[in-house]
Order: structure tokens, then C-alpha cells, then sequence
């Protein structure tokens, strides 16, 4: 099987937009993170809040010291080896944020700021297995380390992770599946170890299959805003499994500042999440288990039961916990792709199918749209970036 000539075997960290804005007090970070109303996160965290549960973050790193942070992250592994080094600009960004939504314990009295995530009291193992975006030494990564995500997912899965993040993947036009990945994705789910990953964000360049969204097994995340609808930049591909927060995400940097950005790396985060509080829930569950859990409690599907854009509906932690608790033992199925899929789907187009159904849970009390501004807490704006 031909070698990819991309970055790190092609791998992009699923694009995360961040826009500079305006300056806001702390006690509105927690206010914006519309994203914890629309998963009923407080009625999960009566149940559970992730104690007892790894996720792997495979990324850009993660900064172990962020206030938001610090005591979750355990001690992870580079298999980068060169780039950026903590403190510089352009180290742990992107991974950073990702382990914010995902088990983010908020900061001060209280922990009443900062940012919160979806399983708060959950550990990440950090692999570094892709460079930043601005690295400057992403010229090198072209002829280095491209088995760095294969590897990763293996470290991972023997290195104590429930469940594995994958908020990247290659949609370039010569992507493909690479036989090394697909193998160490089987080999995890075998050892019970779930992957989420992100669907990508080609939904505006054509839809191309992403890489490793597509592997068989994989949870696969589309984007979606406070009201439902499918974002605009949500790759649309079969093997879409559940929708998530993906627009005006509040997100913690390293710079020890707040940024609202976009992105199906979020949504893949978000979903790792709600893994997370199902798995500590239910230790016992299967990969595939809690694939075909999260399919079949997910709220608000399309009227045709799935599409392409949104898979099955919006994940729903706390309906895939209340039905776990009514599962049997015997007669699981493996959760695959079932029928297959070809091509983009079509976006839902009947007003009941995509947002008039289920607005007003997600909005969480929030009238009209707000506007895509960065929050920026303690220090001075950061420029725009691109992740």
C-alpha cells in the first residue's frame, strides 16, 4: 500500500478556528459553554462524572500544568520527537483544548471558573502524535515519523486508555486507508479500548472521506450548532455515527486565555466525553456496546433514522447510561456500519428534521445567535489562529 507524502502520514488536527474578540470576566466562561446544556450534563453528573476513566488525547500534547487541568493529566509520550517544546506558541494548543472539553475541572473557588468539561472528573494520557498547525517544523514532519498515529493508538490501548481521541484525520484529496492504522485500531477496540474521532471538515470542499473517521469501528463525529443543525463545514460520509458541539465552542488555550472556536475535533471531544461518563458508568461495556448505546439513545435523528450528515442524532450520554442499565448480557451485536453508505448524504432539509424539534433544548435559554468572538481571560488577544 502506497505511503502518504503528507505530514505525519497526512494527519491534520481537525480544523479548530479561533477568532479574536473581546475581553470577558471569568463568571461568563462557564456561561457560554452552551455545550454542557445540550449533553444534560447536569443530570449525568448525578450519576457519575468520569472518576476512574482514561482518555487518551492523541494530539498535539497537552499542557499538564493549565489551571483547568492540572491533577488530570497523567504522564503521556511523544512520538513526534522534534517541534515545539512547552512554552513555545506553538506548543499543545490544539491538544490542550481538546482535553479541556473533555475533562476540564474549571479553576478557582469552587472551580467555578474556567472551563468545565463533559467527564470533569476523568483522566488524559497525552500522545503527541502530530505537530501544531504553525509549527515551524512541520516541513519536517513530511519525511518523518508518518506511523506516529499507528503506534500512538497501540501505546495508548497498553497504557491504560478506556477510550482514545482522535481530533484529526487526513481528507486531502490522496487520502486513503493505511493498512498500519486500521490494525491498530482493530487491535485497541479488541482490547476494549473505544475511538472517537473526528468526521472532518470537508463539508464545504467536496466531503471527502476522512481518515481515521472511516475505520471500521470507529465513533465517528459530525458538528452541529446550539440549535441542531448540521455545520456547514461537518463532512457528510457513511460512516457518520453521532452529532455533537462543534460551533461557538468555548475552548482553554496554554496561554492561560479563552478562545470560542469551531470544528469537528470538538465534536469528537465532546463525544470522547460522553464515552467517558458511559464507561465509568458502565465499566464492563464493549466498544461495540457502547457504539450501538450511543446510536440508539441518540436524540433528535433524522427523520429517516440516520443520514450522512448527523448520523444518528445528537449523543445523549445520560439516555445511553439509563439504557445500559436495561442491557443484557447476551445477543450484542457488533456495532459496524450495518447498510452501507456511498457518498454525502443530503442535508435535512424539513424544518421538524433538523432544528425546530430540538432548538430550545440546545440553546439552553439563549435567544437569537451568538456571534463567533474569542474569550479572552487574564492577559491581553491573541491573533488568530488556525488549527
Amino acid at each position: 500500500m502506497r505511503k502518504r507524502p503528507a505530514a505525519l502520514g497526512g494527519l491534520l488536527a481537525a480544523a479548530l478556528v479561533l477568532v479574536p474578540g473581546t475581553t470577558a470576566h471569568a463568571d461568563t466562561i462557564r456561561d457560554r459553554q452552551w455545550a454542557l446544556d445540550a449533553l444534560h450534563a447536569d443530570q449525568v453528573w448525578s450519576t457519575t462524572r468520569g472518576a476512574g476513566v482514561t482518555v487518551a488525547v492523541l494530539d498535539t500534547g497537552v499542557e499538564a500544568d493549565h489551571p483547568d487541568l492540572d491533577g488530570n493529566v497523567l504522564q503521556g509520550k511523544d512520538l513526534v520527537g522534534f517541534g515545539a517544546r512547552e512554552g513555545d506558541e506553538a506548543w499543545a494548543r490544539h491538544g490542550t483544548a481538546m482535553a479541556g472539553i473533555i475533562a476540564g475541572h474549571g479553576h478557582g473557588p469552587g472551580n467555578g471558573d474556567g472551563v468545565l468539561g463533559v467527564a470533569p472528573e476523568a483522566k488524559i494520557l497525552p500522545v503527541r502524535v502530530i505537530l501544531e498547525d504553525k509549527d515551524p517544523a512541520r516541513a519536517k514532519a513530511r519525511s518523518t515519523r508518518g506511523n506516529a498515529l499507528a503506534e500512538g493508538i497501540r501505546w495508548a490501548a497498553d497504557h491504560g486508555a478506556d477510550v482514545i481521541n482522535l481530533s484529526l484525520g487526513d481528507d486531502s484529496a490522496s487520502a486513503h486507508p493505511e493498512e498500519g492504522e486500521d490494525e491498530a485500531i482493530q487491535y485497541a477496540l479488541r482490547k476494549g479500548v473505544v475511538v472517537v474521532a473526528s468526521a472532518g471538515n470537508g463539508g464545504e470542499k467536496g466531503d471527502r472521506i476522512s481518515y481515521p473517521a472511516a475505520y471500521p469501528g470507529v465513533i465517528a463525529a459530525t458538528a452541529v450548532d446550539r440549535y441542531g443543525t448540521r455545520a456547514p463545514f461537518s463532512t457528510r460520509r457513511w460512516y457518520a455515527t453521532v452529532s455533537a458541539p462543534g460551533v461557538d465552542v468555548i475552548i482553554a488555550d496554554p496561554d492561560h486565555k479563552y478562545y470560542e472556536g469551531w470544528g469537528t475535533s470538538a465534536a469528537a471531544a465532546f463525544v470522547s466525553g460522553a464515552v467517558a461518563l458511559v464507561k465509568a458508568a458502565h465499566p464492563d461495556l464493549t466498544p461495540a456496546q457502547i457504539k450501538r448505546l450511543l446510536q440508539d439513545t441518540a436524540r433528535n435523528a433524522p427523520a429517516a433514522g440516520r443520514d450522512d450528515s448527523r448520523g444518528f442524532g445528537f449523543v445523549d450520554p445520560a439516555a445511553a447510561i439509563e439504557a445500559a442499565d436495561r442491557l443484557k448480557p447476551e445477543g450484542l451485536e457488533a456495532a459496524a456500519y450495518g447498510d452501507e453508505y456511498f457518498g454525502p448524504g443530503p442535508a435535512a432539509e424539513s424544518p421538524g428534521d433538523d432544528t425546530a424539534d430540538w432548538a430550545a433544548p440546545l440553546a439552553g435559554g439563549v435567544g437569537g445567535v451568538l456571534l463567533v468572538v474569542a474569550v479572552v481571560l487574564w492577559r491581553g488577544r491573541r491573533e488568530s489562529d488556525t488549527f
